[in-house]
């Protein structure tokens, strides 16, 4: 059994900055693509930021230039850095990762139970 555990959400004003963090742990032999989405109300589940094992990152147009995701291959850790918060980022955030439990299988996608961050005055 593989869980992703998020941390850091919570309430900050508009400009302010916030740290997630989501550590997968289990039976994992290796954990490829992993990545921070988010979804509203009403609204599909979008992909904020991703990062592969080599570190190299993709970000959500909104985001780029405010968030950072980086992520510890050794830890099984991932963090999104997020500056300059506007309300529109307001959402529930989930980690996800592409996690290889046998070492013959192909990876399989985890979600997080997610983290709610709110952006207001």
């Amino acid at each position: 059994q593989v869980q992703l555990m998020e941390s850091g959400g919570g309430l900050v004003q508009p400009g302010g900055s916030l740290r997630l963090s989501c550590v997968a742990s289990g039976r994992i032999v290796r954990i490829n693509y992993m990545g921070w989405y988010r979804q509203t109300p009403g609204k599909e589940r979008e992909l904020v930021a991703g990062i592969n094992r080599d570190g190299d990152t993709s970000y959500a147009d909104s985001v780029k230039g405010r968030f950072t995701i980086s992520r510890d291959n050794a830890k099984n850790t991932v963090d999104l850095q997020m500056h300059s918060l506007k309300p529109e980022d307001t959402a529930v955030y989930y980690c996800h990762g592409n996690i290889q439990i046998f070492i013959a299988s192909n990876p399989s996608s985890y979600w997080g139970q997610g983290t709610q961050v709110t952006v207001s005055s």
